[in-house]
Formats: C-alpha cells, sequence, structure tokens
C-alpha cells in the first residue's frame, strides 16, 4: 500500500482539478506538493502586493526623509502627511537604545 507521501509525490498537473491544477502552475507543482503536505486544511491568507511592500516603503520613506519635507514625501507616495510623520517617529523611536 502506498503513503500519502507517495501518493503526493506521483502527483502530475493532469491529476489535479481546474482550480488547484490553477494553484499549482502559479506556484509551480514541487511548491503545489509542499503546500498540500505542510498546510492541507488550513486557512492561508495571501496577502495584496501592497501590503507586503509596506515596509519597503517606508524604509524608502525615511531614507529620503530630510527633517522637513512631509508634504512632498506624502504626495510623492500617495499617502496622508500624517501617515509620513508616523512613518518617520517609528524610526526615530525604534532607533533609540532600549
Amino acid at each position: 500500500m502506498k503513503s500519502i507521501r507517495e501518493y503526493v509525490e506521483a502527483l502530475s498537473l493532469d491529476d489535479l482539478d481546474e482550480e488547484q491544477r490553477e494553484l499549482a502552475e502559479c506556484i509551480g507543482l514541487q511548491a503545489y506538493k509542499r503546500l498540500i503536505t505542510d498546510y492541507a486544511g488550513l486557512t492561508l491568507t495571501v496577502r495584496t502586493p501592497e501590503r507586503i511592500i509596506i515596509p519597503l516603503r517606508n524604509a524608502d520613506i525615511r531614507k529620503e526623509f530630510d527633517g522637513h519635507n512631509f508634504y512632498f514625501l506624502a504626495r510623492k507616495y500617495g499617502l496622508h502627511e500624517k501617515t509620513v510623520r508616523n512613518i518617520v517617529n517609528n524610526r526615530q523611536r525604534s532607533s533609540k537604545p532600549v
């Protein structure tokens, strides 16, 4: 009798329904096999690109901050000036020794 792992290893794209095939094609069959082995039955959240890049965007804002250009950075990044102030102030607080 084959184990579940053996069946999973033998899977091909042709064995999958349309939805699962689309996912496997998107991430690759090997990654799909790992996903179903390690995360089967769990609810996963796939974040939007906008959410994923926030730390990178914030780092750029901090690099570009000159001490006074809140308004310019807010316009450049499509944010409220208060948001830019919070981003800059969070860095200043977190860079202080604890």
